[in-house]
């Protein structure tokens, strides 16, 4: 398939004919209220769609599903969008960037197809006038979006497919793991305009030569920070080496320190900086508080109690690892509760059957990874469980907000011990407020929760005595300040004997709170990492990764 060279690039798409994606129903519902409609960020009489540039056919699109006002990061961002620049976006979840950085690409093509709509079209050639096969499609993408799950990149597809429903010739394909080769080159053969991937499948066409990049126009790095945390770096370089220089460059990321800082001025030319500020503690619809445990038979009676609140609708229980996940969700399913697990090892098939089952209120407790449950959006969570602490504080935020959504209330729970202090309160730096402790008549722990006077600041220290919130623990509970580590880690003993034991998690060496033969960690982890900081994860740094939601060097075909 060939396409037109003219002054602008973009004419690549008039020689494609394709037609319009198909929504489905369930799809269409789900991109019906998404993040971007956030009804308390935007003022009634501010700025509207068709103010930010946004032609007709668009707003048509946006008002049918839904949409009123844009929010704070669209206001920015699309105008700036569609002007061609390149984008630097700090944004919290559910503040409306999806919509930010795909509307415009969404006008940039109604505009195309007005200007092509005046011109002739070329006549077909005669019947019989090709003598030759046709070679084997290639897909030649003008906008690709990278994620990094499947949840999050079906999210953004369908997004794609409600913006755009009034074009004529606007097709969107996802390329994900987990889903059958053949199936993707069907997909593929149909030359999609915008194409959503995650980077290690993507990786693998390119390699197969079933896509060229050479022709894209504008390039999408959506959570990028969790991409690098995830160890796609190195997909990500090799992907954009792939794209023209003179592409346009969206970057969105939940943060822009750090590693997200280095790849900007790599990736980016000039871009309009964004960030957009959401303390948490405005969030006054979750109700946020902690509870302290012992040890694990004292968290699970404590999260079994909580589970049968009558106030309960469905809720979800997030875990560190995807062994933990399956492990719980069997506990529970064995108690009376309606569980499932969700995480990156299982089948896409069945990941799919589970979120349905989730959204039909079949499953009543979702025990699920933070990867996997990334883009879920099912208004019946009433509650969070966070059954282990993130490793990262912006997590919280993240898993948080599967609740309390459109403006309903919620309640997340903290299941905290003694030794995950460091973690608590990087937390509540993050989000700028403390967490109040609550105590259950009953399940009360032995241990009084920190005061946080006297001793010296921090929790553990070498073992070195002091009160409040500092000192004793040491090596005891591998809180201590051993040598690297992330979540802790006494000098050599890991959590020697730790609150869990050794095999359900006394980190190896230097590796921190979890770890051992149960939570994966070893070496210089920190908090059950893998060889190199991976949160139980096995080789690489990925949350867990070993297959389909690690890096490609724990696994390929995602």
């Amino acid at each position: 398939m060939t396409s037109s060279n003219t002054s602008s690039p973009l004419n690549a798409i008039a020689d494609q004919a394709l037609g319009l994606a198909d929504v489905p129903a369930q799809a269409a519902a789900v991109a019906a209220a998404p993040e971007a409609v956030a009804a308390e960020a935007a003022a009634p009489t501010g700025p509207t769609f068709a103010s930010l540039g946004l032609s007709a056919d668009v707003v048509s699109a946006l008002t049918a599903a839904g949409y009123q006002n844009p929010t704070p990061v669209q206001q920015r961002a699309i105008p700036a969008g569609i002007a061609g620049r390149d984008l630097l976006v700090s944004s919290p979840t559910g503040s409306g960037k999806t919509a930010a950085f795909m509307l415009p690409a969404i006008e940039r093509f109604s505009q195309l197809q007005k200007a092509q709509a005046s011109q002739p079209r070329e006549p077909r050639p005669a019947d019989g006038a090709r003598t030759t096969r046709r070679p084997q499609p290639v897909a030649r993408p003008t906008m690709l979006v990278l994620t990094p799950t499947r949840e999050l990149a079906m999210q953004v597809t369908t997004a794609a497919a409600t913006y755009g429903k009034h074009l004529k010739r606007l097709r969107t394909v996802s390329i994900l793991g987990g889903v059958a080769y053949g199936q993707q080159l069907m997909l593929l053969a149909k030359n999609p305009e915008i194409l959503v991937a995650t980077p290690g499948r993507l990786i693998d066409h390119l390699e197969r030569g079933r896509i060229d990049l050479s022709q894209l126009q504008i390039l999408v790095l959506d959570e990028a920070d969790r991409m690098l945390d995830m160890g796609f770096i190195e997909d990500i370089e090799t992907i954009v080496a792939a794209t023209p220089a003179t592409r346009q460059t969206m970057l969105f990321s939940a943060t822009l320190d750090g590693k997200i800082g280095s790849l900007t001025g790599r990736l980016l030319k000039d871009p309009e900086r964004i960030e957009i500020v959401q303390r948490l503690e405005q969030r006054t619809n979750i109700a946020q508080t902690v509870h302290y445990v012992d040890d694990r038979d004292h968290k699970d009676r404590l999260l079994d109690h909580l589970l049968r609140d009558e106030g309960l609708d469905q809720a979800i229980v997030f875990t560190a690892t995807k062994m933990d996940a399956d492990q719980l969700a069997g506990r529970l399913a064995d108690a009376g509760f309606e569980s499932a697990a969700l995480h990156g090892d299982l089948p896409q098939g069945a990941r799919n059957r589970t979120i349905k089952a989730l959204r039909e209120r079949r499953v009543r407790v979702l025990v699920a990874t933070d990867v996997a449950a990334r883009g879920i959006d099912i208004p019946g969570i009433t509650h969070v469980f966070n059954y282990d602490l993130p490793k990262f504080a912006e997590d919280y935020v993240h898993r948080i907000g599967r609740t309390g959504r459109a403006g309903r209330s919620g309640i997340a729970v903290s299941l905290v011990h003694h030794a995950e202090q460091g973690a608590l309160k990087r937390i509540e730096r993050f989000v700028r407020t403390p967490l109040p402790v609550n105590v259950v008549a009953g399940f009360e722990p032995r241990k009084s929760a920190p005061s946080g006077n006297g001793g010296r600041p921090g929790f553990g220290g070498r073992g070195r005595p002091g009160g409040g919130n500092g000192g004793g623990a040491g090596r005891r509970f591998g809180s201590g300040a051993g040598k690297p580590a992330g979540n802790g880690g006494g000098a050599r003993s890991g959590n020697g004997g730790g609150w869990a034991g050794k095999s359900a998690g006394g980190g190896s060496r230097e590796g921190g709170f979890g770890g051992g033969s149960r939570e994966g960690g070893s070496r210089e982890g920190g908090f059950g990492g893998g060889s190199r900081e991976g949160y139980g994860g096995s080789r690489d740094g990925g949350y867990g990764a070993r297959r389909n939601d690690g890096p490609r060097t724990a696994r390929r075909g995602s």
